[in-house]
């Protein structure tokens, strides 16, 4: 019996080793590099976008600094990758990105068949479409037969389908890759309609010459709830990414922003707060970071509404209003699990 007991704490032990090395291998491998590979879009203005230095900006590579700071105490330590609809979850599988931060759409399959694994969500969209003024549209329900420039390899595709289907109408697909190329199309008269994520929608008609030429048509056809992503079987990867987004959250709830972080460290009384900051607790133990993860996180680039007022807000040429995004005080679904 004694033998048997040994024999099952051995195999036991074993198999806890193996999995603590396998959670910890992401982690391992962007500490050994010094960096970590971020995977964005080619370019949507406001979500993600290279500067006058030829930086990228924007909401989704600053999830990424935060994350890079999280690990390192240093936004810097983050290199980008830009990719398409197509090459977005080859990218991440292949392991060329570390993780996506991007316009990517939780569903069923990409989670179960493509095997990632999706923090919580950190926009809530939907797909709707976008239209010159002159074409006289006032209703999705009205392009029958319309030109529609749909971005290959997204899930835009199938709720078009669906929809025109539903709703017993026909339509001319125009297949894109990038932003860029749907913007040049549409623009050239070579579609219609661009159909692809409201929030895109409304960052490509910023950028436009004459903006109020071009409506957003009132039909939300889809649930597009997007999130970063990682790998399956990272356990510990997938919680660093979910757990400095949250903490960007929290630092919202509670007021904590990039200016005052310090302070707040130094005389908050608010139990989470300090948890959250490393004055208590090992938290950043726990996910095989250091004590000030989330500190440093907030400070790369504030908290969540920092980021997203700077770079879509409503005072951006974006002038995207919180509405689903809001926190639940504010009427919104933007919600954070407790840090304790």
């Amino acid at each position: 019996m004694k033998t048997k007991l040994l024999t099952l704490a051995l195999g036991a032990a074993a198999v806890a080793t193996v999995s603590t090395g396998a959670s910890a291998a992401t982690l391992d491998d962007v500490k050994a590099k010094g960096f970590m590979q971020c995977g964005v879009s080619t370019g949507v203005p406001g979500f993600a976008f290279t500067d006058a230095n030829g930086d990228w900006q924007g909401f989704d590579p600053a999830i990424c600094r935060a994350v890079a700071a999280a690990i390192f105490g240093d936004a810097t330590a983050v290199k980008f990758t830009p990719t398409t609809g197509k090459t977005r979850f080859t990218a991440l599988a292949s392991g060329e990105v570390d993780m996506l931060a991007r316009n990517t759409t939780e569903t069923f399959s990409r989670d179960v068949d493509l095997k990632f694994t999706f923090a919580p969500v950190n926009y809530y969209d939907g797909q709707g479409f976008m239209v010159r003024k002159s074409l006289g549209v006032t209703s999705a329900l009205n392009l029958s037969g319309a030109t529609v420039c749909i971005q290959t390899g997204t899930t835009t595709e199938l709720n078009l389908a669906d929809y025109f289907r539903a709703n017993n109408m026909n339509y001319e697909p125009v297949p894109i890759e990038t932003n860029a190329e749907a913007q040049e199309k549409y623009l050239a008269n070579a579609c219609d309609v661009y159909t692809t994520d409201a929030s895109g929608l409304a960052a490509t008609r910023s950028a436009f010459e004459a903006p109020d030429d071009h409506m957003l048509l009132p039909e939300i056809i889809s649930k597009e709830p997007l999130a970063p992503l990682s790998r399956h079987g990272d356990d510990q990867w997938a919680d660093i990414i979910k757990w400095v987004r949250n903490a960007l959250v929290i630092a919202e709830e509670k007021g904590v922003t990039a200016a005052n972080a310090d302070e707040m460290a130094a005389s908050s009384g608010d139990p989470e707060v300090r948890r959250m900051l490393g004055v208590e607790g090992e938290y950043g133990a726990m996910l095989g970071l250091g004590k000030t993860w989330a500190l440093d996180a907030i400070k790369a680039g504030g908290n969540y509404s920092e980021i997203y007022e700077r770079y879509i807000g409503k005072d951006t040429p974006i002038g995207l209003a919180r509405g689903l995004n809001a926190l639940p005080r504010d009427g919104g679904l933007l919600y954070a699990a407790p840090l304790r």
